[in-house]
């Protein structure tokens, strides 16, 4: 009984008894247990904590990278062992056990609590760090609430959260990573932990923060850097990182629940085309399949899927079709025979698979962290390919069953470290979106597949895109979405977004126009709504919204150089493609207010300010440096709030001095070839953009086979460079037109090369695709002072402007 009593009771870590070098850090004893240190880099620390008689686990599906031979030194003096690396250093103190990270001047990063560390109640583990002052915390992934964390707390439980409160927790993902901020100090922290776990910062104390496990080990990863997104690269050096989604993806993408039969697919198609509104993708939802049985088309709606896919191609149409995990249980059905043949579905302890109910009736559910079912899996996949599929949606990954109450005795092979869904649950859709996006990429045959999941772990932004569930048709719910994406960036997905209009509901017009205009400065761009719902196409809103709609929608088409090369900056350093205003101006305390924690950056240029639909006036903050308004080129300072007009037709976007964005001619959908480029400079800022491009489609990029370039604006010099092209893909572009924002109208020429040139003088409004508002909804558009352009030939070597 003492026992039982001590083991329910908290107990920490401990005192060192000895401590011993082992490869690439060091090994610790304690009288309650063990730790281990790993120096994974200069700037990553590995922990890891176990009781007494258990082993390290060693098995991570979120964590690709392996320890770097970095070098690292482990001195002790007056019972402190001290580890240090170039970048940090690690505190340990030996009587308790206490972890404390500095910099290299010796200032404190993050420490423990020093009476809790790591403690355990329970086989629930908990590491307790000591609040420092004025901290904040960002991050945390998919979750609900302020930009700034300080005062909350989360919990880790993939849930469908089915039309969820703009306070609810938890949600459909897992992203247990947060980054501190404190003392012009930043950290990052990832619990590597896929258990039920909990996340405090300071809620109900003013202590500590903390995380926890329900089960497990205590493994985490300490990252340390001078910036916010130095953190976030090395994240995603641990996590993984993209890779190049097809250009279509990025297109825009229409979807109900659902569209049938095949006659209104094939109408809605030509709808986008016949309203001169661009569109590349139409999605299927479980109408499309025949009884809701994945795998099968509705012999009723769908009798020639392949005839209806050729007519939708033609169209300059791709199709994203429903994939959700349950297997209904029915003899004779294809899937359920041979899931049930090759074993490959999860079982209870018994070795019975285990049956939950969802839309096709009873079903089973493939065990996704077993290969073979993984092979299983991709198998099933050959007549979606066969027939021209490239798109897959991932949907219902939580598991989502009826009655919301998954059984946790639940077993899973987890390639071979046998587990039970206490384990993976948190993991079932990240294991869905790997098993699908793996699979389809083998029988693609080198083009890139589309992948959405709802559901996922750290690291699922390797294998696809993620949307934030079941949203609801108002204003509180658009502007969670905003935010909840740029937070989904911090946490390293940087292909995220939101159905556009809410799924649950009825949008009124106003909001529609609003979300869609928000929506075009989303990574992940779709309308989307539910059965027995008002139509919520662009066009469905009436004439007013309807132009506003196709004015947005055309400028994010316009605005696919753009948005392309920073998939790729993605690729590359884990960059977010919407960026919280945290990853550049960390230590701004005003990006945290109330006001102003919805605002975000679409890439490192544009300023994005969303706001609800019932306001026509917001105070927009800009942060330091100088801005220019999207539309009209107002020029405003930085470290100032202002009150701005909103109406229905426009969104705050700013501009950012000394800001380049390369950009297209508007085109009806991604296939249209273009072979111009026209490149906005703005005066005000020096900056540096990679333009990058490739074939759109096929992973030969991964070969060589694209083309880089480099553009450079030094305000100083009045120069703009473009440096030579990297990379063997020969880029269709031919034509370049370069526009000079913000210079005085007497600015006449400008040499290329060291040759003469005129500058063209423009007072005509920015962008064609917001030239075009009928005079009934913008009465007087005002023209954009100060514009200069100059046509070159795009297939010189190197080119500098300069006036």
């Amino acid at each position: 009984m003492a026992n039982l009593l001590k083991s329910s009771l908290s107990q920490s870590l401990g005192t060192l008894k000895k401590w011993t070098s082992i490869t690439g850090g060091l090994h610790g004893e304690t009288d309650q247990g063990s730790f281990r240190l790993l120096v994974y880099n200069a700037n990553i620390i590995r922990l890891s904590v176990a009781r007494v008689g258990d082993a390290f686990e060693d098995f991570s599906y979120a964590v690709t990278a392996s320890p770097e031979k970095e070098s690292h030194r482990v001195t002790e003096k007056d019972g402190v062992v001290l580890v240090t690396t170039p970048a940090l250093s690690v505190e340990i103190t030996k009587s308790p056990v206490r972890f404390r990270f500095l910099t290299p001047d010796g200032k404190t990063i993050n420490e423990d609590d020093p009476a809790f560390g790591t403690s355990w109640t329970g086989e629930q583990v908990t590491t307790y760090k000591k609040l420092q002052e004025g901290e904040r915390f960002i991050g945390l992934g998919e979750k609900t609430g302020p930009l700034d964390r300080r005062g909350q707390g989360y919990t880790n439980w993939n849930t469908d959260s089915f039309a969820f409160s703009t306070g609810a927790d938890p949600l459909y993902a897992t992203i247990p990573f947060y980054i501190g901020v404190h003392h012009h100090l930043s950290y990052g922290i990832f619990f590597d932990n896929s258990h039920k776990s909990f996340f405090n910062f300071g809620a109900s104390n003013n202590r500590f923060s903390s995380f926890a496990a329900d089960g497990g080990e205590m493994n985490y990863y300490f990252i340390y850097d001078i910036s916010v997104a130095g953190i976030v690269k090395h994240y995603t050096h641990l996590t993984g990182r993209m890779e190049m989604p097809p250009l279509w993806s990025i297109g825009f993408q229409q979807c109900r629940y659902s569209y049938y039969p095949d006659k209104e697919v094939l109408t809605l198609a030509q709808t986008f085309r016949d309203k001169d509104m661009p569109a590349d993708v139409i999605v299927l939802d479980i109408h499309y399949m025949e009884q809701y049985k994945i795998f099968t088309w509705s012999k009723k709606d769908f009798p020639e899927p392949q005839k209806m896919l050729e007519q939708l191609k033609a169209l300059g149409f791709h199709v994203v079709v429903m994939c959700d995990p349950g297997i209904k249980v029915e003899e004779g059905y294809d899937t359920y025979d041979s899931g049930v043949k090759e074993d490959v579905f999860i079982r209870y302890p018994d070795g019975t698979n285990y049956s939950g109910q969802v839309w096709p009736g009873w079903c089973h559910f493939p065990d996704f962290s077993n290969p073979k079912t993984r092979q299983w899996w991709q198998e099933q996949f050959q007549a979606y390919i066969a027939m021209g599929l490239e798109g897959f949606w991932n949907d219902m990954n939580e598991i989502a069953t009826w009655g919301h109450m998954l059984p946790e005795n639940i077993e899973m092979d987890f390639d071979g470290n046998k587990a039970t869904m206490r384990r993976g649950r948190n993991l079932y859709g990240f294991l869905m979106a790997r098993s699908t996006y793996e699979g389809t990429k083998a029988l693609l045959k080198g083009k890139r597949p589309f992948n959405l999941t709802r559901s996922g772990f750290s690291g699922v932004q390797r294998y696809g895109a993620l949307w934030t569930g079941d949203n609801v048709a108002y204003d509180e719910h658009m502007i969670l979405g905003a935010r909840m994406v740029s937070n989904l960036g911090l946490g390293g997905v940087a292909f995220a977004g939101y159905d556009v209009g809410g799924f649950v509901g009825d949008a009124n017009t106003k909001l529609y126009a609003r979300w869609i205009s928000i929506g075009s400065f989303s990574p992940f761009f779709r309308g989307h709504s539910m059965i027995n719902s008002r139509d919520s196409e662009p066009w469905a809103y009436g004439e007013e919204v309807e132009q506003i709609s196709r004015n947005y929608i055309k400028f994010r088409y316009q605005l696919l150089p753009y948005i392309y090369s920073l998939f790729h900056e993605a690729t590359e350093t884990g960059m977010p493609v919407q960026r919280a205003l945290a990853l550049d101006y960390t230590h701004d305390f005003k990006i945290y207010d109330g006001q102003f924690y919805n605002q975000y950056l679409f890439g490192p240029n544009l300023l994005v300010a969303p706001v609800e639909s019932t306001r026509d006036f917001v105070k927009v903050y800009f942060p330091e440096g100088k801005w220019y308004s999207l539309y009209d080129g107002k020029p405003f300072a930085g470290n100032t709030e202002v009150i701005v007009e909103c109406p229905a037709h426009r969104l705050p976007v700013y501009v950012k001095a000394g800001a380049i964005i390369p950009m297209q001619p508007v085109r009806s959908h991604t296939n249209e070839a273009t072979d111009t480029l026209i490149v906005h400079v703005y005066t005000g800022g020096d900056s540096r953009f990679c333009y990058y491009t490739d074939d759109g489609g096929t992973f030969a990029y991964q070969q060589g086979e694209f083309s880089k370039r480099w553009i450079i604006y030094n305000d100083r010099q009045k120069q703009i460079t473009f440096e030579e092209v990297e990379g063997m893909f020969t880029s269709p572009v031919k034509h370049l037109a370069v526009v000079v924002h913000g210079l005085d109208q007497s600015v006449l020429h400008v040499q290329v090369n060291g040759e003469h040139k005129a500058f063209r003088h423009e007072t005509n409004t920015f962008f064609a695709a917001l030239e075009k508002f009928d005079p009934i909804y913008d009465p007087e558009p005002a023209p954009y002072e100060d514009v200069h352009r100059v046509e070159l030939d795009y297939r010189h070597g190197a080119i500098v402007l300069q006036w």
